[in-house]
């Protein structure tokens, strides 16, 4: 077996936080249009693609080791016993075939927690929708893969062209189990003191990272989490001038006594959509003109994510409206935010999140953009002296925090306390960039993209929106048990745009 790779707490957190009400894995569902005159085999040829570029994502043939008696957190390890027939299947759609069908069967489908037992991912290929399209269904847990990851994993997939070149492999032996010895691993780690302490508190970043076992078994975990949380304590030691810069910056408005007298304004209403979830799903999907949103963006003074938001929050000021429990406060979105550099593509969770007032109480589109834009402006104004210092604690853990994590993961979501404590946000709104040109696979055009991606107890419904090529993939989740006909949200959005294309004079595209 290869070298163990742990997880970070930030990835591992994802299976912590997993219950069967609430599986914790992502996905998309994309549709394909078959090249002309194709009547072979998509199904077996998509199989073949896939497994012969496995050497190209190394994580997608790994699974979890589990510690003894999950005192610390589990490593990827290689799977010796893989088989592409287990993590991808041919599925078909009952009459008659059409999308709606192919998304209730998704909703169906994503409930449902993956084997832990084999690499966290599989692919559902439907080769008989309608019209001669395909159907692919993709489901990868969240402790493998963020957003950004995902993109570029599926760079990795797909090609750029029905017509790929025939690609060299790169000769690639299995991973070698760790063989440092131990005064081979003490003298890296001096050597990375001495580093720190030669550069203190300045100049260039200085890249920290302890040396491992690599092994799993009882000692070596030891010994393994010992050198993880000392690697913490450098990184935060060497954090102290940005965190110190930060406080300076953050602290004045934490500390301005006229908005602590308003905090109990900002705390977000409770809502038919802040309630505990079902391990049922319901699926949603829509598909905006991306041009047209950039010109609201750019009217309106604002940027892309901010006419996503508004969008969102016209949907949501609608529903609500409709079953009438529109609240006199403004909604609240948990808002992911990417702390992955550019170019960076490891297989790995590089975000958090920050909050943002969503102006569901105000009618006028124009109006309710611009308060979008100016309380986004001041959420990213408060979060960013912050980016540069939470990598430096996403690996902080304790022994023995795996166990605690998961029995305290199951005792909220058995008790239904989402039901009466306030919610912290009201609705979970992400936009993942993604790719501008075509892509391919098997020789099909791709022609969506949607996401598919993860409510929570106390926030039923999730916005996912994913760049692809001119188009706005939206993708919305939700608890069956809360939101059961989620596609009539879905349908509001290409209203809501031209309500904002009218409030700014823009001529709606044909």
């Amino acid at each position: 077996m290869g070298t163990a790779s742990k997880l970070s707490s930030l990835d591992a957190s994802f299976l912590y936080m997993e219950t069967p009400e609430m599986p914790m894995h992502v996905g998309s569902l994309s549709l394909f249009k078959r090249p002309k005159g194709d009547d072979g085999d998509f199904f077996e040829a998509f199989k073949a693609q896939i497994e012969d570029r496995l050497d190209l994502a190394p994580i997608l043939r790994r699974k979890l080791a589990t510690t003894v008696l999950d005192i610390d957190h589990p490593s990827w390890v290689e799977d010796e016993q893989f088989d592409i027939n287990r993590q991808i299947f041919r599925a078909s759609l009952p009459a008659p075939g059409d999308l709606a069908t192919l998304r209730r069967i998704v909703g169906w489908m994503h409930a449902k927690l993956l084997n832990r037992a084999r690499p966290l991912w599989e692919f559902y290929v439907f080769d008989d929708v309608v019209g001669g399209q395909v159907g692919l269904y993709v489901k990868l847990h969240h402790s493998l893969i963020d957003g950004g990851a995902g993109v570029a994993l599926s760079q990795i997939v797909y090609d750029a062209t029905a017509t790929p070149a025939p690609r060299r492999k790169a000769s690639a032996s299995p991973d070698e189990p760790s063989k440092t010895p131990r005064r081979d691993m003490a003298a890296s780690a001096l050597g990375t003191f001495v580093n720190l302490w030669q550069r203190p508190f300045g100049g260039e970043a200085v890249p920290i990272s302890l040396p491992r076992t690599g092994k799993t078994d009882f000692g070596s975990v030891l010994v393994d989490h010992a050198l993880a949380q000392a690697e913490v304590g450098i990184k935060a030691t060497m954090a102290i001038p940005a965190m110190i810069s930060a406080a300076g910056k953050v602290l004045p408005d934490l500390l301005d006594l006229n908005k602590i007298k308003n905090l109990p304004k900002l705390i977000p209403p409770s809502t038919p959509i802040n309630k505990s979830i079902s391990s049922e799903r319901a699926f949603g999907t829509a598909t905006i003109d991306m041009t047209r949103a950039k010109a609201v963006a750019k009217a309106s003074g604002g940027k892309l994510n901010d006419v996503v938001l508004a969008m969102s929050s016209g949907v949501l000021r609608r529903y609500l409206t409709t079953v009438d429990a529109l609240p006199d406060k403004p909604l609240s979105a948990a808002i992911p935010i990417s702390l992955r550099e550019e170019g960076n593509a490891d297989a790995n969770n590089q975000a958090f999140a920050m909050t943002c007032g969503i102006a569901t109480d105000i009618a006028d589109p124009k109006e309710r953009i611009a308060t979008i834009i100016a309380d986004s402006t001041k959420a990213k104004a408060m979060i960013s002296p912050l980016k540069d210092i939470i990598p430096s604690f996403t690996n902080a853990s304790m022994l023995g925090a795996p166990m605690a994590m998961q029995v305290m993961a199951l005792l909220y979501s058995r008790s239904n306390i989402s039901d009466v404590l306030p919610p912290t946000a009201n609705v979970i709104i992400s936009n993942v960039p993604g790719p501008k040109v075509s892509l391919y696979a098997a020789g099909a055009q791709m022609q969506h993209l949607w996401p598919v991606s993860i409510p929570t107890h106390g926030m039923a419904l999730n916005i996912t929106v994913q760049g692809y090529r001119d188009q706005l993939e939206f993708g919305l989740i939700a608890g069956a048990n809360v939101l059961p006909d989620v596609q009539s949200l879905a349908d509001m959005l290409e209203d809501e745009l031209v309500a904002l294309e009218e409030a700014y004079g823009l001529k709606q595209a044909a």
